[in-house]
């Protein structure tokens, strides 16, 4: 591990070398990626530096029982010197074999977020509408900046479907384990008897494709235009704006009907369908190589979940690591960070087991 931080410092000199060189400083695209590149090694350097100096300083102390001619109490004093520093070395190498795990190259980009509604007819599309404001507000609480590609309401306020985009450092990273099935045990407003419904709405999580990601070929896709349906909106059955782009080589359907513009609903419809592209094609990399995940949301059956959320008891259950906490209020006004953060030290600790097998 010594090596490879070694050769990680090196590279951190290296890349801050670079970016003050004129040439590198006039091409705006190169300073930006060794901008990049800087940012992610400075927290692995900085911990390196960390460990250098305890077992400097551990070196020191050792050094210091050697000797012959020390009192008692100045002895003492080193020896717990010296343990305090073996705990800090002990805890700075855990830390860096967590910033050494490879880096999911997604996890500073933007997302695209998909929100089905599933089992449950009306109530799990107001369900959506739900989770559809729980993610903007969590968007708002991380100063992320959040836009809707496509929507389609029922007539009691609730979402058949919606999709929107996250925009902000890291967002990936956080949004990514909100794939796959929630599911909702509550009272429905229309239920007289008061008995718990239990509804599903599915969650897709797909990272924003750059043009140099995917490569889609115009001769691949039909384009056809048709008028906007659906409730309010002047502009709504008035012209053509609506666009539906069909991928031919893998079938990939995308609409988007948000817009008063055409030449705008086709860029959105554009975004969405490059992600999903991307995503399908890491999925199955990943089913080839290691066979870990078949798809992201399943079917949206009632029996598929990664979490529940229950209102009667006031309680947020994610299945996935076993968390229960009963603060169902704070979730859905977008306080996700205790979930989430519980999420990503499972997911961490899976990997090192895995990196140590």
């Amino acid at each position: 591990m010594l090596e490879k931080l070694k050769k990680v410092e090196e590279r951190y000199e290296t890349v801050n070398a670079m970016l003050y060189s004129p040439g590198v400083a006039a091409d705006r695209e190169q300073y930006t990626a060794l901008l990049k590149e800087l940012k992610q090694l400075a927290p692995v350097v900085e911990k390196y530096r960390s460990l250098l100096g305890a077992q400097k300083e551990y070196k020191e102390a050792e050094e210091l029982l050697a000797g012959k001619d020390l009192d008692k109490d100045f002895r003492d004093m080193v020896l717990e010197e010296l343990e305090l520093t073996k705990q800090r070395i002990e805890t700075i190498t855990a830390e860096l074999k967590v910033l050494l795990l490879p880096r999911d190259p997604n996890d500073d980009k933007n997302v695209i977020v998909e929100i089905r509604s599933g089992a449950g007819g009306e109530e799990a599309s107001l369900f959506a509408g739900v989770l559809f404001r729980m993610y903007c507000m969590y968007a708002e609480r991380m100063k992320w900046k959040t836009e809707v590609l496509n929507a389609s309401e029922t007539e009691l306020g609730g979402m058949k479907e919606i999709s929107f985009m996250v925009q902000g450092d890291g967002a990936y990273s956080r949004f990514k384990f909100e794939s796959g099935v929630h599911r909702v045990q509550r009272v429905p407003e229309t239920e007289s008897q008061g008995r718990i419904h239990t509804s599903t709405v599915t969650v897709a999580v797909l990272p924003e494709a750059d043009e140099v990601d995917i490569d889609i070929k115009p001769t691949d896709l039909q384009i056809d235009t048709y008028r906007s349906s659906g409730a309010g909106g002047q502009h709504v059955n008035t012209t053509d704006s609506a666009i539906r782009i069909t991928h031919l080589p893998t079938g990939t359907v995308v609409e988007c009907q948000d817009e008063r513009s055409q030449y705008k609903n086709k860029d959105k419809a554009m975004k969405i369908l490059r992600s999903r592209i991307l995503e399908a094609e890491r999925l199955k990399q990943s089913e080839a190589i290691a066979g870990e995940r078949k798809s992201q949301v399943g079917t949206g059956d009632r029996s598929e979940r990664i979490r529940t959320y229950n209102y009667p008891q006031g309680r947020v259950s994610d299945h996935r690591i076993g968390l229960t906490i009963y603060r169902l209020e704070a979730v859905l006004n977008g306080d996700l960070d205790e979930i989430i953060d519980a999420l990503i030290t499972a997911d961490t600790a899976e990997k090192l087991n895995n990196d140590q097998a």
